[in-house]
């Protein structure tokens, strides 16, 4: 540019390089022409040609694989211009030109791994139970063996980094992966379907576990235990407890120190059953490394302690409520597990009959008021309640709870846990979430006169509050109230309906077979309503561990507070007369719905009594004493 601008100052004089003479003259180019005409701007700049970088893809490597002819790499070639990030092998499998496990060869080697296909036999059983079979399935990455700290994979979906990922979390190894078609994966899945960790495995461990010894005598052992709480043996049976805890769909694990061992039971469908026993030398060691997981202190051994732990079982995010209690062999360790997965099924699928399920839904749809849902401990109380959350509208309402734990996370709630510690207890948080400006309140428990009160105010000044209640029955949640010290024209005023419910295990589907009716019982089913060929049971099988029943499912009754109720609650709220009032109203008992569950071949007799039978006695007492 400089040049250009001295060219135009002295134009018509030469420049210095055209007056030179000599070999120098005859050598040297004129930068200008001597016209005066203003040439020579590509000197100035002159842009490099442009070229487009081929970056080596599918089409490449099929033709390096010899999957596809030069023809048809042109033709692929051809079709990919002014397409970028098209596939172009999509037209090679319409056309059938190569196969979907070519494509994944193809794949492969892009990424730099090997692929191959597997066969049963070169899968080690216990490497592949490393992993949940759910977890292998969604993901599509199976386990293969063990080489020193490496962990063999193989998957695929050879791009799913963080899948890989994943599985290096969950078994604390490294992970060097294949490549194998998509149903090689499923035949490995349903070949080790049936063989879960077995006892082999478990006996393997706990004959590890036996070669450590423990001083339970000492008061310093605290060290002591924390290492033998991180030595490997103990740490594979707490993992193997609670993933097949998980497995089984227990919710709850009780390990329990005895004289002679430490017996392991799990609470599926509501009952305990025994699974395993390990050395009772080996309790402290066990019940430290669960309190190592759950951040407590491993040196106090003689009060009660209570934790937490999340954890990630199969793939999954689960829960786990820690509670040891020290007894006269040692500190007995319940372990609770929560899975949101149990949560999210909506109201439809609880077990409400439909016209109880429609009136209970209108209840959750009204503006203000307060609905309880009353049962024992373990009756289904806050599945129903996070249900019936699960279902409101989070974007358009403000949705606040208040628990003590949160046990399910739920994205469209703000939850806050209570902490009686600092300060925080259920009166404390409704206080502040009054000022929240919140449209539905949930309170994990009604427990006290405070937390009553302010749940009422609540319900008066235009929320709906949900909340659980310890009562027998729906009725007697009026009563209890009373009992707490509400006054009975704040419960008319605020109370819009309660809900008991109990939970009855399913009769098993694999072993279900028709029950013949003993005739010295035929008439009392025969009042029910109940006929023989509607009563089914199981007999027993290996997918109800011999129980016959799998899964639960629950009965309820609805109490819905109308004003010949209210003017009720203002006279008298008596057990007696809230119960004789209830019946009189035309709508299911507990029992009542127990009876349409036996006919619908969802449950037995049997199971109906016993969740039943201690709120009615009175009332199904005959029948009870003849099926006994």
């Amino acid at each position: 540019m400089l040049r250009f601008l001295s060219h135009q100052k002295d134009k018509g004089k030469a420049p210095a390089a055209a007056r030179r003479t000599g070999s120098d003259a005859a050598t040297t180019v004129p930068i200008y022409p001597d016209d005066g005409e203003v040439r020579g701007l590509c000197n100035l700049y002159s842009p490099e040609p442009t070229t487009s970088t081929h970056i080596r893809d599918l089409a490449d490597v099929l033709l390096e694989l010899r999957k596809i002819t030069d023809e048809q790499y042109a033709r692929l070639r051809r079709e990919s211009i002014g397409r970028p990030g098209a596939d172009p092998t999509a037209w090679l499998l319409k056309e059938g030109l190569v196969g979907a496990n070519d494509i994944l060869e193809a794949k492969a080697k892009i990424n730099g791994l090997d692929f191959r296909r597997l066969t049963p036999e070169e899968v080690d059983k216990a490497t592949f139970q490393k992993l949940e079979l759910d977890f292998i399935r969604r993901s599509s990455i199976v386990p293969l063996r063990v080489e020193g700290n490496i962990l063999i994979v193989a998957t695929s979906e050879p791009t799913n980094i963080f899948g890989l990922e994943d599985v290096r979390r969950q078994t604390g190894m490294e992970v060097r992966a294949h490549v194998c078609p998509p149903e090689d994966i499923t035949a490995l899945c349903d070949t080790f379907h049936a063989e879960p960790a077995g006892e082999c495995v478990l006996d393997d461990i706990i004959s590890d576990m036996t070669d450590v010894e423990v001083v339970q005598d000492k008061e310093d052992g605290g060290e002591d235990l924390e290492q033998m709480a991180g030595q490997s043996p103990i740490i594979k049976f707490v993992n193997y407890l609670i993933s097949n805890a998980v497995r089984e769909g227990a919710s709850d694990i009780h390990i329990e120190p005895k004289e002679k061992e430490t017996k392991v039971r799990y609470r599926i469908d509501g009952v305990l059953f025994e699974t395993t026993q390990a050395p009772p030398k080996m309790h402290p060691a066990i019940v430290s490394r669960i309190k190592i997981m759950a951040n407590l202190d491993i040196s106090e051994r003689r009060l009660p302690q209570d934790g937490k732990v999340s954890a990630m079982v199969g793939g999954r995010a689960i829960d786990l409520r820690i509670s040891i209690l020290p007894t006269n062999h040692g500190e007995k360790t319940v372990i609770r597990i929560l899975d949101s997965k149990s949560i999210t099924r909506g109201l439809n699928h609880v077990g409400m009959e439909p016209d109880i399920c429609q009136v209970f839904q209108e209840q959750v749809a009204l503006p203000h008021g307060i609905l309880l849902v009353t049962g024992p401990t373990g009756s289904g109380k806050s599945t129903t309640l996070y249900s019936a959350l699960g279902e409101m509208d989070g974007q358009r309402l403000n949705i606040s709870t208040v628990e003590d734990p949160v046990e399910y996370e739920l994205a469209s709630c703000n939850q806050v846990q209570v902490n009686e510690k600092t300060g925080l207890t259920f009166a404390a948080a409704l206080r502040s979430l009054l000022r929240q400006d919140p449209d539905i309140i949930m309170v994990g428990e009604i427990r006290d006169n405070e937390t009553a009160r302010i749940a009422v105010q609540a319900a008066l000044t235009g929320h709906l509050v949900l909340s659980t209640l310890h009562t027998n029955d729906a009725a007697t949640s009026v009563t209890r109230l009373v009992n707490i010290g509400i006054e009975p024209y704040l419960i008319a005023a605020s109370l819009n309906a309660a809900v008991a419910q109990r939970l009855v295990r399913r009769v098993c589907s694999k072993c279900k077979e028709p029950y013949k009716i003993p005739d010295h019982m035929r008439k009392y089913f025969e009042k029910t309503g109940v006929k023989g060929s509607e009563v089914v049971r199981g007999v027993g099988c290996d997918a109800c561990r011999g129980s016959g029943y799998v899964g639960r499912a629950g009965i309820f009754e609805l109490l819905v507070i109308d004003d010949r109720f209210r003017d009720m609650i203002h006279t008298d709220t008596s057990v007696s007369n809230m119960r004789r009032a209830f019946r009189q109203s035309g709508r299911d008992t507990l029992f009542d719905d127990g009876i349409k569950k036996i006919r619908q071949g969802v449950t037995t007799i049997e199971e109906v009594l016993r969740v039943t039978e201690m709120y009615g006695k009175n009332e199904n007492e005959e029948f009870t004493e003849n099926l006994n």
